[in-house]
């Protein structure tokens, strides 16, 4: 709501300035601003404009994890993550816009310091109360909304309520007043618009003004505006019913979005019960105090953050807070465990979705360490968060145990490195004998393993193997046979590796373990196949068949990557190809950097073989971006990969001459992350000749035929985003979203998104 002017001053200090911060009270506008003029500057940054949501972390030492999300780095290595994005930002022209760092400013400064010194062509947006203080930092004061803004403000969000409400002469006078009192505030006008769908804008004044009187006497040091947002807010707190007040305190334990279903698994105890929580939301909704996005199949709900810290404050008050921490973490630890346990099946991918949407809250969960021995007097003691068997357990055995649930979210969903430091931060808090932590021993093992950090794996398992021992856990016993197979085999020992997984596979047979039965049937048909053992296809096409009837997706496709090489090392170039695009497919929706990496290689050197250089060059970039990404080798894995690559490089750099050669592999290194890098392997040759600019492009972007708005969701398909993820991205419906990418379909002629993915890179 206007805004010209500051929008046009920020742009211009964005263009003489890296660092741009806007200051202002909570509720001023701060954030709004800063995503209208994201929204406006998108085609000034090649290299993306992103958007860093700070409000729901918790602890500063997450805050590179969150920015590195956002951006979509995968943090799958053992590099810091701050240096993670710095190489990834370094070269790039982008705008990041760092929303709400006012309690983490000691974390952000030199987090956004070392980016600017790495990245020339960097520019931040952050938005605070107070000031980042980092050199060469520009600082505008957001100023509350002029009154012709303010008042045009409160008609359209009151005729959102109460339809046909005008501002007009017989109210005209009244209203000014009202946003006069309200200083301009855009998040105190909203509030006070939600009670104009009963009241007249002469009650709401008349209430308001009590409040201010009674606010001006407690609390003279307050500066004006926070004066008038806490009277705004503790006004709407008033307006609440007991039971309305007791939910808004009770979200206020959740970090970023929630859904329903949690809600009413945590909130739900003394004073509310499961079945009312969802007409109380809807009233916090229907009064702006709870934000729910339009356009998802599964709403997810949020509080601005100025509402759940005043939330926040009055759960503490209320001595509730330690109990309803504990009910969520014991909601999200219930969650994560009957995930893992569904893991096994066709719902990978879903799994992986609703982990990430939840990551924040997993995040805090895990950060929660003061237990306490019960809830408070009078609480009800039962309902879904507290039935779970963990509810009861330590504390530190509880963040154990939802740290180890969490495996695949950690291993498969782009999230390695956050994983080693939960689990590791985890185990040393909670170093009890205890199954959970034998369990989670296994899982430190397993993303050690991917890290190819065998030794910290080899500690992590003979740990596990003791205890498992002790407490009589054959099936993770079991698992530590094969983990060690693994290792084995990254070890290059074929023997040992054979011998290991075998056991495996017979112990979680003989204990009727069918997930472990077939997950390790895979991997033994993997090492089969490395080995040229004899009986190799015979189980891995057992293995396939078990894995397919159960609808598993992520260890087929390792497989399918490694019986893609056999086919390739015996000459059976199209059977090696197929393979290894199967594979590839099986992985769209997985955020596996190190498996996407070694999958785009292999299908490097199957092209290559087949005669086609430049897209053999573009690949070996592709695979090259994400090996940086995960930090890992060529030969991590498999020595022998390293040959294979040098092979390939030779033949392509011979057949390009060195400088085509060097221009086709950096074109496929400015990819960015698996999704891309799937992609782009699964485009047409065609297609990918063209984003790579071998061949002239068809739609030259000086003449795209595409609007403003496709473009910009052409830009968000080449990310890999869903058009549920574009839609809440966009704050569009799916189905608007689905109609944009089959309009783009047309205009471009192409049949399917990979296609639309390849053309945006070539723009």
């Amino acid at each position: 709501m206007g805004r010209r002017m500051e929008v046009a001053e920020v742009r211009r200090l964005l263009g003489a300035s890296r660092l741009v911060t806007l200051t202002g009270a909570g509720g001023v506008g701060k954030t709004r601003l800063a995503l209208e003029v994201a929204a406006g500057s998108a085609r000034a940054f090649s290299g993306g404009v992103w958007l860093v949501d700070l409000a729901p972390v918790r602890e500063s030492s997450a805050v590179p994890g969150v920015v590195a999300d956002a951006l979509g780095v995968a943090d799958m290595g053992t590099r810091p993550v701050a240096e993670l994005l710095a190489a990834h930002l370094s070269e790039r022209r982008a705008l990041v816009v760092l929303d709400n760092c006012e309690h983490l400013v000691d974390e952000c400064a030199p987090l956004v310091q070392q980016l600017l010194f790495v990245a020339p062509e960097l520019r931040i947006l952050a938005t605070s109360r107070e000031t980042l203080c980092v050199t060469g930092e520009h600082v505008l004061a957001v100023a509350p909304l002029p009154q012709a803004d303010a008042a045009e403000l409160l008609r359209q969000r009151t005729a959102a309520v109460r339809p046909g409400f005008e501002v007009a002469e017989a109210n005209q006078a009244v209203a000014a007043r009202l946003c006069a009192d309200l200083d301009g505030l855009p998040l105190a006008i909203e509030l006070a618009a939600t009670r104009l769908r009963s009241l007249t804008v002469e009650q709401v004044v008349q209430r308001l003004e009590d409040r201010f009187a009674l606010l001006s006497a407690g609390s003279r040091t307050a500066r004006p505006h926070q004066q008038t947002l806490r009277a705004a807010i503790d006004w709407s707190w008033e307006l609440c019913s007991p039971q309305e007040q007791l939910l808004w305190s009770r979200l206020s334990v959740f970090a970023g979005s929630f859904t329903l279903d949690a809600a009413e698994g945590i909130c739900c105890a003394e004073g509310i019960a499961a079945a009312e929580v969802v007409d109380l939301l809807d009233r916090l909704v229907a009064q702006s105090l709870v934000e729910q996005p339009e356009g998802e199949e599964t709403p997810r709900y949020r509080m601005l953050e100025t509402l759940r810290q005043y939330g926040q404050e009055q759960l503490a008050a209320s001595g509730e807070e330690q109990w309803m921490r504990r009910r969520h973490r014991d909601f999200f630890l219930a969650m994560a465990e009957r995930l893992y346990q569904d893991w096994f099946g066709p719902r990978q991918a879903l799994i992986l979705t609703r982990l990430r949407a939840e990551h924040a809250n997993l995040l805090a969960a895990l950060a929660y360490r003061d237990g306490i021995a019960g809830a408070p007097t009078g609480a009800a003691t039962s309902g879904p968060a507290q039935a779970h068997p963990c509810a009861a357990a330590p504390c530190g055995d509880g963040q154990v145990a939802l740290a180890g649930a969490l495996i695949y979210h950690w291993a498969a969903g782009g999230y390695l490195g956050e994983g080693r430091r939960q689990l590791e931060r985890a185990l040393a808090a909670a170093p009890e004998p205890t199954p959970a932590r034998a369990r989670a021993l296994v899982a430190a093992a397993h993303l050690a393993q991917t890290q190819y950090d065998l030794a910290a794996a080899g500690r992590w398992l003979d740990e596990a193997d003791d205890l498992a021992e002790r407490l009589g856990e054959p099936v993770v016993r079991a698992h530590v046979r094969g983990h060690r197979g693994v290792s084995a085999l990254y070890a290059g020992r074929l023997d040992d590796a054979l011998s290991h997984v075998e056991q495996a596979v017979d112990a979680h047979t003989a204990l009727g373990d069918r997930f472990g039965e077939v997950a390790w049937r895979c991997a033994l048909a993997l090492v089969q196949v490395l080995g040229g053992h004899p009986q190799a296809l015979e189980t891995a096409a057992e293995a396939l068949a078990d894995a397919e009837a159960h609808g598993e997706r992520w260890a087929r496709a390792h497989l399918l990557m490694v019986l893609g090489r056999r086919a390739w090392a015996l000459g059976d170039q199209d059977e090696a190809k197929a393979l290894t695009i199967s594979s590839l497919e099986l992985l769209q929706g997985f955020s596996d950097t190190v498996g996407v990496a070694k999958m785009v290689e292999q299908l490097a050197w199957i092209t290559a073989s087949a005669g086609d250089h430049p897209r053999a060059a573009r690949l070996l970039g592709a695979a090259r971006s994400l090996r940086e990404a995960a930090g890992i080798t060529v030969a991590s894995g498999d020595p022998r990969d390293e040959d294979y690559h040098a092979r390939c490089e030779a033949e392509a750099s011979q057949a390009l001459g060195r400088a085509e050669y060097d221009k086709a592999l950096a074109d496929g290194a400015a990819i960015d992350g698996p999704a891309q890098a799937i992609a782009y392997a699964l485009a047409p040759a065609t297609a990918i000749a063209t984003a790579a600019g071998t061949e002239p492009a068809a739609t030259p972007a000086a003449t795209s035929p595409l609007t403003g708005r496709e473009e910009q969701i052409a830009a968000l398909v080449a990310q890999g985003m869903t058009s549920r993820k574009i839609a809440a991205e966009l704050v569009l419906s799916p189905r608007t979203v689905d109609n944009h990418v089959n309009r783009i379909l047309t205009k471009l002629g192409f049949s399917s998104r990979a296609q639309i993915a390849a053309w945006w890179t070539a723009q």
